[in-house]
């Protein structure tokens, strides 16, 4: 398939007309933040950005999912589709990571990071009138996911490294829990194990909040690229392959949508479920 499309953007660019590269698209500046509503506290830059209101958006829309399938009856598909999200967030998530003794106390917060997550990826590929640019005073459609921006999603990575390490001294103790990180090795070795071990829990940042700000922003800078070719080369020539080759990707997000979803709240767990019992 993949040779498919290659081979009709070929040929559609060998169509006599305009088929020349001109104007200039980067679909990177779909990612820059610009102050839409400066908020300024001496040193404390709170404005709102499109990160934020794409934020502010995903959080209300994940308060009504949970009101409206949570709480409606099973035996119609509203409540059949909330019943799925909670066995797959309990059975899939809390109950893999989670030792038994802390499922009750964490399963909220795995289960709405799942959801809030996978919200907020499936807005970023619904057009909204939030790009903070306007045409004759509307403000224009644009594709634009939160978690495309490093400092979201490092927000969240800092919320369960947070959780991890308060759950971890909280059942363990100070001493038995920063204990735990030095493993039974021969003492010469330790001077080398120890900082790769504490570097390791600081890594666990990394794993969280980079695999999910690259997935991300990848999809959707070659989306915005499919999108632009039309207008970089002026060709009605190239509006099948750009539909095709849209079409295919947003195939493939759709399903990464759900999985960086999954793996963010798993993980959230395991981490959180290694520090209650570090002997596991």
């Amino acid at each position: 398939m993949k040779r498919l499309t290659v081979l009709a953007a070929t040929l559609a660019l060998a169509v006599p007309g305009n088929a020349f590269a001109r104007g200039e698209f980067d679909p990177s500046k779909e990612f820059e933040q610009h102050e839409w509503i400066p908020i300024h506290l001496g040193p404390l830059d709170l404005s709102v950005t499109k990160a934020v209101a794409y934020l502010w958006l995903g959080t209300a829309v994940t308060i009504m999912l949970g009101l409206v399938l949570m709480r409606g009856k099973t035996l119609n598909r509203r409540g059949t589709a909330g019943e799925l999200i909670y066995d797959v967030a309990q059975t899939q998530v809390a109950e893999q990571g989670l030792p038994s003794k802390a499922i009750g106390r964490w399963f909220p917060y795995v289960a709405s990071l799942m959801l809030f997550i996978f919200v907020i990826n499936l807005l970023g590929f619904i057009p909204l009138p939030l790009t903070g640019e306007t045409w004759h005073g509307v403000p224009t459609w644009g594709i634009y996911a939160a978690t495309s921006s490093l400092s979201v999603t490092l927000a969240l990575a800092l919320i369960t490294f947070a959780f991890t390490h308060f759950e971890g001294i909280r059942w363990n103790g100070p001493v038995r829990y920063f204990k735990s990180w030095i493993p039974e090795a021969p003492k010469p070795l330790l001077g080398l194990i120890v900082p790769l071990e504490i570097l390791g829990q600081f890594m666990r940042l990394i794993s969280l909040s980079v695999r999910l700000f690259a997935n991300m922003l990848a999809g959707h800078i070659l989306i915005l690229t499919f999108l632009g070719l039309i207008f970089i080369f002026q060709s009605l020539a190239l509006i099948p392959v750009v539909v095709f080759a849209t079409i295919f990707y947003l195939f493939e997000v759709v399903i990464v949508v759900g999985i960086q979803a999954f793996i963010f709240a798993a993980l959230s767990a395991i981490y959180i479920g290694s520090a209650i019992e570090p002997e596991h």
